[in-house]
This record gives structure tokens, sequence and C-alpha cells, in this order.
């Protein structure tokens, strides 16, 4: 974790459609002692924060995705859940220009492929700043 960012311990719900890259994003941010829970996809991510069971500090979620992708799933959380704050990856240039759109929003946009120290230092970086 970067030394000069305070670590705080979050519960992160990781929406990610590719299962590979779920578990290495868990993983890597259960590594700086993040409680993680993880949807395959947009919809399943929202039926998880609509069941209230658990409370979240950060929304990490890929863009395209089937189902409900990012894009929906950011405008529903924000809708639903105006203090969770939203950080969306994506691999693809275009998702990143439309996501700026959003920025009022979303926290942060990760460019795919990241490494762990990276995906983990956008994450603290954001938790660092949540109000």
């Amino acid at each position: 974790m970067p030394a000069d960012i305070e670590a705080a311990v979050a519960h992160i719900l990781i929406a990610e459609d590719e299962e590979p890259v779920r578990v290495l994003v868990a993983r890597a941010l259960a590594e700086d002692g993040h409680e993680i829970a993880t949807a395959a996809d947009g919809a399943e991510a929202l039926d998880r924060l609509q069941r209230g069971d658990e409370r979240f500090d950060l929304l990490l979620t890929d863009i395209k995705m089937p189902v409900m992708d990012g894009f929906a799933l950011a405008l529903a959380v924000a809708r639903d859940f105006p203090t969770l704050p939203i950080m969306l990856m994506t691999g693809y240039a275009d998702q990143r220009e439309r996501a700026s759109s959003l920025e009022t929003l979303i926290r942060d946009v990760i460019a795919k492929p990241f490494t762990t120290t990276e995906i983990r230092f956008a994450v603290t970086a954001v938790l660092a700043t949540k109000e």
C-alpha cells in the first residue's frame, strides 16, 4: 500500500464479469485488509446492494458486462445509494471517454490492464477522499 496515503479498511463490492480479473482484484484488495464481496454482473451487484444486509464503502465495477453494464449500475447506485463512492474499470478508450460524462457520480476510472499495485493505489486514493 502506498505509504503516503493512510489505509482505510473498507467493505468493497466488486462487479466484474471476467472471473480471473474479479479474483485478482479481490485478492489484491484483501491483501490491504479490505472485506471483499463480488458480483459477476451489474444486476447481481445491484441486487446485493438493494438487499441491504451489507453496508459497502465502495463499488468497483467493470463497465462492459452482460445483463447490466457498469454505466447502468453506476446510475442506479447513484440514485439509490448517493453516498456510495463508485469506481469504474475498463479496457476500452471510448468507454473512458463516456465515463467522463458521469464525472459527478464516478470517483475514478482505472484503465485495464492494470497491475495489482495500480488497483490497490487507486482504491486507497478513493477511500482516502471519502467524505
